[in-house]
């Protein structure tokens, strides 16, 4: 099926490098994938696996150095952003590109009320006066679910609760209603109720401006919720990539397969959750092959000694496993 304007977000063959104590790590390793405008992209992964980096690239913010952007491109509507002035980055982000950050403690400024760091982003990218802006942050702080948002507007950053802090970090990536969220673990310092209603201002942003979003998260049942597409990431990079309903009905990569088994059921007779053994590969490590290879129970001889090439095995299903196909019990 053919596409009527290519996708907002391109990401080609990135790697991204760490040079410090005179060792390389790498810890985005020739990524691939692409964002259509509408849709919702979920990024998973364990910890370590490159998939912060992949989001701080994407808004250009790897301070360098110690990082380094190896190669590859990252197109935001057909420009490249790797090569783009840090001057017009500037006008990018916040503006067209919204991030809610995985610290939002270390993200907001510890000296500035929330409302004005609120007030700040909005008047640099739009024609609001002081006025205008504080009301819009006043809006945003409710619509995230701050309680008392007129007199919270100028409380610090420190006199809020983790969970509050975080909503005023979404509050600050939304407000001016971005056309790519990039949203990393954006529910994880919150209650299971406020974490709904955040996942729904998402998806309102999304319908009601066509907005992208990228959602990175450890949650699979938050990607089977609100995702049309997911990517799978271990150790720098893309192992699996697939439409939502196509991963969860038939995961192809070992590691995708051990993933959705470590899900708590209810209704299992299993009294013990299903785990991965070992651990991922620290990013400074010299490995061939596959990089799950020491951590999978199908894993080959030439799995250990060659690299798998992500390999299309159904349209918009995409796998890196010598393997696959690979037949998944039920």
């Amino acid at each position: 099926m053919g596409q009527s304007q290519p996708p907002l977000l391109e990401v080609d063959d990135l790697a991204v490098e760490f040079h410090t104590g005179g060792t390389v790590q790498r810890a985005v390793q020739g990524v691939s994938f692409s964002l259509e405008r509408g849709r919702t992209l979920g990024v998973v992964g364990e910890s370590g696996c490159g998939k912060s980096v992949t989001s701080l690239s994407i808004m250009r913010l790897v301070p360098q150095p110690p990082g380094k952007y190896a190669r590859g491109e990252i197109r935001f509507d057909g420009k490249d952003l790797l090569a783009l002035p840090e001057s017009e980055m500037r006008k990018l982000r916040g503006a067209r590109i919204g991030m809610i950050f995985q610290e939002p403690m270390t993200s907001l400024n510890p000296v500035y009320t929330c409302g004005e760091q609120i007030v700040e982003t909005l008047m640099i990218h739009s024609t609001l006066t002081t006025a205008e802006a504080r009301e819009r942050a006043i809006e945003m702080l409710g619509l995230v679910g701050l309680p008392s948002p007129r007199s919270r507007v100028d409380d610090y950053p420190h006199q809020l609760s983790g969970g509050q802090r975080q909503r005023v970090m979404i509050a600050l990536a939304l407000a001016n209603d971005p056309d790519l969220l990039i949203a990393d673990e954006p529910t994880t310092a919150l209650d299971v109720t406020v974490q709904a209603q955040i996942l729904d201002l998402m998806g309102d942003l999304r319908s009601r401006t066509g907005a992208a979003v990228m959602l990175v998260t450890h949650d699979l049942g938050v990607v089977a919720q609100t995702c049309d597409d997911v990517v799978v990431m271990y150790a720098g990079r893309v192992v699996e990539r697939a439409g939502t309903a196509a991963l969860f009905a038939d995961p192809q990569h070992p590691y995708t397969v051990g993933l959705m088994a470590a899900i708590p059921r209810i209704n299992t007779a299993v009294g013990r959750l299903a785990t991965i053994p070992g651990s991922v590969p620290p990013p400074w490590a010299a490995l061939s092959g596959c990089r799950f290879a020491s951590r999978c129970p199908l894993a080959t001889d030439q799995c250990r000694t060659e690299d798998p090439p992500m390999t299309e095995i159904s349209a918009g299903h995409a796998v890196a496993c010598w393997r696959a196909p690979i037949e998944v019990a039920a």
